[in-house]
């Protein structure tokens, strides 16, 4: 007699280039090439690009239902609507579980789970405390935390943002980094820093207050006129561009400083980049910084929460320094940019965090978690 192939459902807004997509792609990969049945469920619609390919072996369902954000009537009355065609979509293809993806999915998920016996795991992808969320949607998870199987959390810190009850059901995974696509293979300049001029300090995110941008530039004007070799690229696209273009000119670094846009494929900058800043107000788990340090190129974070204290021992594999200091980030921006051996030694160190965060190494931890509520 056979065992059941295990079959799982992943919820997630859409597919594009967000760090969750990330995520979801390379797990339900790894789960589908070992011969589980996986499906991911976005509310984008079938026009949207799938930024992150999900293989063959993954059935893609897409709802087609906008969030209506901005727009308070739209956006509730399209809440309803998603959470309709979920219900709708999970009692059409009874996976055996249903793991969602951010505070709204997981909401929309466990309201659409009510009433069923369908086990469901929801994993919270940022800081729920510092979200610019409405106060209605932390609120309701709060309060729907109870019909979750487990909880997935990204960092140790992460999980004082739970209550005990909560907590008792919770586990830290961190995200998985495969840095192996061919536009991310390090070059012989990465393996000599000295062969390249002029050379790349990259950055990269949503361009949001979260990712504090506005205050790596502050920080990269001080250093510039020391470091005239060094320029300032930050992939992305979000509301602060505009905002962003004008303090690059307002600074008169618009030869120094580029906003590069969205990347055309995955791992784009880390192929051009030198060395790797990260600037965020707060994170729930930096993938672009995870995937930087696997990439083995120096790194300089501010220690915000969470994530760049779980990744990065300070002065062995990276520069750590106090979250939101802009004078200290450019202390030590300057210190890395001005010291080739820093770099190569802090780069080398970096390389060794990818080996922990292997998508196969990462997705054995959600197969353990699976055992443990008994659908593994």
């Amino acid at each position: 007699m056979h065992a059941k192939t295990l079959h799982i459902a992943f919820v997630i807004a859409g597919l594009g280039s967000g760090g969750a997509e990330r995520v979801v792609s390379l797990i339900a990969g790894q789960w589908a090439m070992r011969g589980r049945r996986v499906m991911v469920i976005a509310f984008d619609d079938d026009q949207a690009p799938i930024f992150h390919p999900m293989g063959d072996a993954v059935r893609v369902v897409r709802l087609g239902i906008n969030s209506g954000e901005g727009r308070r009537i739209a956006g509730l009355w399209a809440s309803f609507r998603r959470l309709g065609a979920l219900r709708k979509a999970l009692a059409a293809h009874q996976p055996d579980v249903t793991i969602s993806f951010l505070t709204k999915i997981n909401v929309l998920t466990l309201l659409a789970s009510l009433g069923t016996r369908r086990r469901v795991v929801v994993s919270e992808r940022n800081n729920p405390r510092l979200q610019k969320l409405s106060r209605l949607w932390p609120f309701l998870l709060e309060n729907l935390h109870w019909r979750a199987d487990a909880i997935v959390m990204q960092t140790q810190g992460s999980l004082e943002c739970l209550d005990d009850a909560a907590r008792a059901r919770a586990s830290v995974i961190p995200n998985p980094v495969e840095i192996d696509f061919p536009s991310a293979l390090p070059s012989s300049d990465h393996a000599n820093p000295l062969m390249r001029t002029p050379r790349l300090l990259a950055a990269t995110g949503r361009l949001t207050w979260q990712k504090g941008f506005d205050m790596l530039i502050d920080a990269f004007a001080v250093i510039a006129p020391h470091h005239p070799d060094w320029t300032l690229v930050i992939w992305g696209e979000g509301e602060a561009r505009d905002a962003l273009q004008r303090q690059i000119g307002q600074l008169g670094l618009a030869d120094r400083i580029r906003l590069a846009g969205n990347s055309s494929s995955p791992g784009e900058w880390l192929a051009q980049a030198d060395a790797f800043v990260l600037s965020s107000r707060y994170e729930g788990f930096s993938n672009a910084l995870a995937e930087a340090m696997a990439a083995g190129l120096p790194v300089v974070s501010f220690d915000c929460a969470y994530s760049p204290s779980d990744l990065i021992d300070n002065e062995i594999n990276g520069l750590l320094v106090e979250n939101g200091n802009v004078p200290a980030l450019a202390a030590a921006l300057s210190r890395l940019l001005g010291d080739a051996a820093l770099r190569a030694r802090l780069g080398a160190a970096a390389r060794e965090t990818g080996i922990r965060l292997r998508p196969d190494m990462i997705v054995k931890q959600w197969d353990d978690m699976l055992e443990a509520i008994g659908v593994g």
